[in-house]
């Protein structure tokens, strides 16, 4: 687990039922099948790591590119296969953008409430957050196929090291994230999904990393 997930990881259980609101956007992946709309694609930005290193007794700005993956190359058994393997890399694109984002606003959301001087100023910041994140952001998840909203829960627990359910469950509580959590199964989604690099989702990894790397 990376630091960054360990961090969010106590960061939700401090918050508790408190937790950030950007499981509105989350919760829209119930709902997706219904529209064949795809989503735009975006760009995953490449992270260049830059600080400063000691050399000759001066200081020298040190950068840090992303790792470089070799993969051996793909074999298709056919058509379809390829087909499956290109449509892959379309939604991984256009989707680990919004994981990502998922990271960021929850990691932005608590560290600013904990600014806030008491209970009811925050519970007002995560009213506000909520509202402007479901004007932004259901209408564009609710068209995703079904597909994408599945592999958008996959993504999202990537990123933030939580499930779709457990952010769900950490801002509206129990019952109402069983309520989601039931309705998403009926639509042949589920917000409980983990992402498993290692076996089910090791192409989804393969494309994640490549994209991420730039070299996808």
């Amino acid at each position: 687990m990376s630091e960054t997930q360990s961090e969010i990881r106590s960061w939700m259980r401090l918050v508790g039922r408190r937790a950030m609101l950007l499981a509105c956007v989350l919760v829209g992946c119930l709902h997706a099948g219904w529209a064949q709309d795809v989503v735009p694609e975006a760009s995953v930005p490449i992270y260049v790591q830059v600080g400063k290193t000691v050399y000759q007794g001066d200081s020298i700005p040190e950068i840090i590119t992303p790792p470089l993956y070799k993969y051996p190359p793909l074999e298709f058994k056919d058509a379809k296969q390829k087909q499956e393997w290109n449509l892959l890399v379309s939604n991984v694109k256009k989707l680990l953008p919004i994981a990502k984002k998922a990271r960021f606003l929850l990691i932005e959301t608590y560290e600013y409430a904990e600014t806030l001087p008491d209970e009811k100023s925050k519970r007002e910041h995560y009213k506000l957050v909520e509202k402007e994140l479901k004007e932004k952001y259901s209408p564009m998840v609710k068209k995703m196929p079904r597909s994408q909203g599945r592999l958008l829960v996959k993504l999202v627990d990537r990123e933030c090291g939580q499930s779709a359910y457990a952010i769900a469950k950490a801002f509206v509580g129990s019952m109402r994230a069983n309520l989601y959590q039931g309705l998403g199964l009926l639509f042949g989604n589920s917000l409980t999904k983990h992402y498993d690099p290692q076996g089910d989702d090791r192409m989804t990894e393969r494309v994640v990393r490549l994209v991420e790397s730039g070299q996808l």
